[in-house]
C-alpha cells in the first residue's frame, strides 16, 4: 500500500494548503507533497509549510512534486477543483471532472496503490467518478462525504442547546450537499437520546429540528459567502479520516463509498488499514431511510444525465 506516513496532495489552494497544514500540526505525516498545476504556487505553498513543519511535532518534509512522487505514498488527497463554486454543489459537476481527467493520467501510471482520498466537489460525484476510473479495489476510493456536515451538525446543536460539542453524537448521512439526511434518530448528548433529552432539558425540548437542519445544510455556503472560502473544517476533518486509516484504529464515519448499485453516497464507515473496512450502517426511522434513499437516487439522476456516455 505504500508508506502510511507519505502523503499527497493534489491541488494546493485553499483547501489543499489546509489539510497539508493539518496534517503537519497532527503529525500524520512524514513526507508531504504537493501537486499543483501551478507548480510556483506548490512551491510556495510548499516553502510555506516546511518552514510550519520545522516547529510541528514530527518535522516532515514538505516539497513541490509530480506524481512519480506518489508511487509510494500511503495516501492521496484530491483537493483540485475548477474555480466555479455553486450554492449546488451538483452544478459544479461538469467543471471538476475537467479537471479529474487532468489528474488520472497521473494517478493511473504513477503506480499510486494506496488510499485516495477525495475532497473536490461534489465530492460523490468525483469519488464516484475517479474509482470506476481508476479501478481501485472496494475502500480505496472514498470521498469525504459527510463527515464535515456531522460536524456541522454537532455545532449547531451544541449552539442552540448549550451542550458541549464533545458531549453530542450524530451523524449526517447520503449526499454532502442539499438532500443530505441528519439522523435525529440516531443523535446522541452525555449518552441520552434525544426523546430523553427532551425530556430533562428545556433547551432540547425546544430544539426546531427543521431549522437546526436546514442551518447544517447552509453552512458550507455561508462560510463561503463570509469569507470567500471553506478551509479549516474540512483540513480537520481530513486529518481524522486520515488518521483512523493510517492508525487502523476502526474508528467509525460518515464518508462515501460505493452503495450496492454503485452509488457513492455518505454512511458511517469503519475506517482501518484497508481505508473504508466496512460500512456501519445505522439504524433509520422509515421516513430518514425514504430520504437517504431519495439522496442517492438523486446523485444517481446527475451521474446519468452528466456521466454517462462521457469518454473515458
Amino acid at each position: 500500500m505504500g508508506d502510511p506516513r507519505k502523503i499527497a496532495v493534489i491541488g494546493a489552494g485553499h483547501v489543499g494548503s489546509h489539510v497539508a497544514m493539518g496534517l503537519l500540526a497532527q503529525d500524520l505525516c512524514g513526507r508531504l507533497v504537493l501537486l499543483d498545476i501551478d507548480e510556483a504556487k506548490a512551491r510556495a505553498q510548499a516553502d510555506d509549510l516546511q518552514d510550519a513543519a520545522v516547529l510541528a511535532p514530527g518535522g516532515a518534509r514538505v516539497w513541490a512534486g509530480d506524481y512519480r512522487d506518489l508511487a509510494d505514498a500511503g495516501f492521496a488527497v484530491v483537493c483540485a477543483g475548477s474555480l466555479l463554486v455553486c450554492e449546488d454543489r451538483l452544478q459544479e459537476l461538469s467543471a471538476s471532472l475537467e479537471v479529474m481527467d487532468q489528474i488520472i493520467p497521473g494517478l493511473r501510471g504513477c503506480g499510486f496503490g494506496g488510499v485516495l482520498l477525495v475532497i473536490t466537489n461534489p465530492v460523490d460525484l468525483t469519488a464516484r467518478y475517479l474509482s470506476e476510473r481508476l479501478g481501485l479495489p472496494w475502500g480505496r476510493v472514498l470521498g469525504s462525504g459527510t463527515t464535515l456536515d456531522s460536524c456541522r451538525l454537532v455545532r449547531e446543536l451544541s449552539r442552540r442547546t448549550g451542550t458541549p460539542p464533545a458531549a453530542i453524537r450524530g451523524f449526517v448521512v447520503g449526499e454532502h450537499g442539499d438532500s443530505q439526511v441528519p439522523l435525529w434518530s440516531g443523535v446522541t448528548a452525555e449518552g441520552l437520546p434525544l426523546r430523553e433529552l427532551a425530556a430533562r432539558d428545556p433547551r432540547w425540548k425546544a430544539l426546531d429540528r427543521e431549522e437546526t437542519a436546514e442551518a447544517v445544510r447552509r453552512a458550507g455556503w455561508e462560510i463561503l459567502c463570509g469569507k470567500g472560502s471553506t478551509e479549516f473544517g474540512i483540513g480537520a476533518a481530513a486529518g481524522e479520516i486520515i488518521r483512523a486509516v493510517q492508525r487502523d484504529t476502526g474508528r467509525v464515519l460518515p464518508v462515501s463509498v460505493p452503495m450496492k448499485n454503485g452509488v457513492f453516497a455518505s454512511l458511517p464507515c469503519a475506517l482501518g488499514k484497508n481505508g473504508a473496512e466496512r460500512v456501519a450502517e445505522p439504524e433509520m426511522l422509515p421516513e430518514e431511510r425514504e430520504r437517504f434513499e431519495a439522496s442517492c437516487r438523486r446523485l444517481e439522476e446527475i451521474w446519468n444525465q452528466t456521466v454517462e456516455g462521457r469518454k473515458p
